[in-house]
């Protein structure tokens, strides 16, 4: 664990949290103004700010308990309440307040996903078990709400009657419960590339960004859809994985 320093702060990795709270805040400006779309790209973008401002506070050796709560406050913004802004006005207003609670539930789940994460990350390292993440990262959470919303206007799907929207509605419920949920996610911040694999890791990588770029609605919705997922996946195969081990020895 990075030794963090309370009081220090650091200029790179806090205008790059800024810039992450930036545009989190035009995502609402947008959707207050009913252009969805550029609601969720913006939603989008402060989630490749929010991913770059942690890896360059560790490369520069930046990383500080300011920069931790600063992240965290501005997380809330970009991947609590844009998204569930988002949500509510392109498809939940005209549930009621079965909307409007669905938006609020989904909130209060990201303040409670950041709270405990912070709760964690503070422990000490000792006490630090996994490096996996407990329960849906709010980014990714909120990059299920925008990838949607991407999707559906790339596909001329605007009419709110027109997929009844009830799915939608489900769905933010759903990824409340899979942020405060105990299932693990799987975290890329620590991993290792062997130098003999680093080619053909970049070839992958330039592959990747082309296949994004080709439908990128269509693919970024997949990967949001997949890792949201991954969660339940693996702690259901997990489950069977043990129940199909043979007892050990000696056990009645």
């Amino acid at each position: 664990m990075e030794l963090l320093r309370p009081n220090r702060f650091f200029l790179l990795p806090s205008l790059l949290t800024c810039t992450s709270l930036f545009s989190g805040f035009y995502s609402m400006v947008a959707a207050i103004n009913g252009r969805f779309y550029s609601a969720a790209v913006a939603i989008i973008i402060a989630g490749i700010f929010d991913g770059l401002d942690g890896r360059v506070a560790r490369l520069t050796g930046s990383t500080s308990g300011f920069g931790m709560q600063l992240d965290s406050l501005c997380d809330m913004v970009s991947f609590g309440v844009a998204p569930g802004l988002l949500a509510y006005l392109w498809a939940l207003k005209p549930y009621g307040r079965y909307g409007w609670l669905a938006a609020f539930l989904y909130v209060a789940a990201t303040a409670l996903r950041l709270a405990r994460f912070n709760t964690i990350a503070e422990a000490p390292p000792e006490k630090q078990k996994h490096h996996d993440f407990v329960g849906l990262p709010c980014p990714a959470a909120a990059g299920v709400v925008a990838t949607i919303v991407m999707f559906c206007h790339d596909q001329e799907i605007a009419d709110p009657t027109k997929m009844r929207y009830l799915s939608i509605l489900l769905l933010v419920y759903l990824l409340a419960y899979l942020m405060i949920s105990t299932h693990r996610y799987l975290s890329f911040k620590k991993v290792k590339i062997p130098k003999e694999k680093r080619f053909q890791v970049a070839v992958g990588i330039i592959v990747f960004i082309s296949v994004i770029a080709a439908e990128p609605s269509v693919t970024l919705l997949v990967i949001a859809l997949c890792y949201a997922a991954s969660g339940p996946l693996m702690e259901l195969y997990a489950l069977v994985r043990r129940k199909q081990q043979p007892p050990e020895a000696g056990s009645v």
